[in-house]
């Protein structure tokens, strides 16, 4: 049998600077389960089975797009629950975007993005099956 990535799980990793205020946001606001501190390299979330390293680094990279973000079977559920957590969601000139920042480039798709406390750009979308 030969190695083949499609059969190995996915690790997501996200640069912060601020371990107390990231570690915070990803476990109370948004409700991740912590796994471990592993200072002063990262911290360690889980999202439904999937890991995510919390990087810490001396200065976030400036990277203008989506970092990560969750596939949700209702956005507009995703952010009114998120929006009540205290998330607020991104506004961009350049695209029309409804009363609560969800992008609907199609019916079917829906998505809508957030910045943790570093500035790194998150999103929660829709997306047909």
């Amino acid at each position: 049998m030969t190695f083949q990535l499609n059969q190995c799980n996915i690790i997501g990793f996200i640069p912060i600077v601020d371990v107390d205020r990231a570690r915070a946001f990803y476990r109370d606001t948004l409700g991740l389960r912590h796994v471990a501190d592993e200072l002063p390299y990262a911290l360690v979330f889980e999202s439904n089975g999937i890991m995510i390293r919390l990087a810490v680094v001396k200065e976030r990279p400036n990277f203008p797009g989506t970092i990560l973000g969750w596939q949700v079977s209702d956005a507009l559920a995703a952010v009114k629950a998120l929006t009540a957590s205290g998330i607020q969601f991104e506004r961009f000139g350049f695209m029309q975007q409804e009363e609560f920042g969800i992008w609907s480039p199609t019916p079917a798709h829906k998505v809508a993005w957030f910045k943790d406390p570093d500035g790194n750009l998150l999103s929660v979308s829709e997306h047909p099956k």
